[in-house]
């Protein structure tokens, strides 16, 4: 890897955390340029329109490790449901191993905060949560239930998911997430 591949990782990876522990307002780009130890100019570098579409590419990136995790589970398991549950005990566990940090709901600070940012964002955000129900529902489809059918329940599990994750880091526990898990089945069958 080049270090002009790592200073632009290390910018990403700290936009990410900081955006998601301190939102997208709070986060100034003199922070990010600090706490990644770029040099000034790297951020500009690499992000010419600026905190903007940092975002925009911190939204894109989480979206895609969402729907490559989400995807291997639905890929791996023999029920659309097993894939659902077992993806959300995969991020129980993970809330669990790191304390809870790190790990928050992309509706929190994406679509909620950023979406009024502006147009492009808020699309980027309506992608996210079409990409996650889409890979739900193409399995629901293969597994035979009728397609408007199967993007409705699709989208009932983001939102189970979302919402459960949100309240398992309010709360500091992983109940809710084992709750959605528990409530899967009923709502996949």
């Amino acid at each position: 890897m080049s270090s002009k591949h790592n200073a632009r990782e290390a910018i990403v990876d700290t936009a990410s955390r900081l955006f998601f522990t301190q939102g997208y307002h709070a986060t100034g780009l003199n922070q990010i340029i600090r706490d990644s130890e770029s040099p000034k100019g790297s951020l500009y570098y690499y992000f010419p329109q600026g905190k903007e579409e940092l975002a925009l590419t911190c939204i894109n990136r989480t979206s895609e490790e969402v729907t490559h995790l989400l995807r291997h589970y639905m890929e791996s398991e023999d029920t659309p449901a097993q894939a659902v549950q077992n993806f959300i005990l995969s991020l129980a566990a993970e809330a669990e191993e790191s304390s809870f940090e790190g790990l928050v709901p992309f509706s929190f600070w994406v679509a909620v905060e950023t979406s009024c940012v502006s147009h492009e964002l808020r699309t980027a955000c309506q992608c996210v949560f079409r990409d996650w129900q889409d890979v739900i529902a193409q399995r629901l489809i293969q597994e035979g239930v009728e397609e408007e059918a199967a993007v409705r329940k699709a989208s009932v599990v983001v939102s189970l998911y979302e919402g459960a994750l949100l309240q398992a880091l309010t709360c500091r526990s992983i109940q809710p997430l084992i709750a959605a898990v528990e409530s899967i089945p009923a709502i996949l069958a």
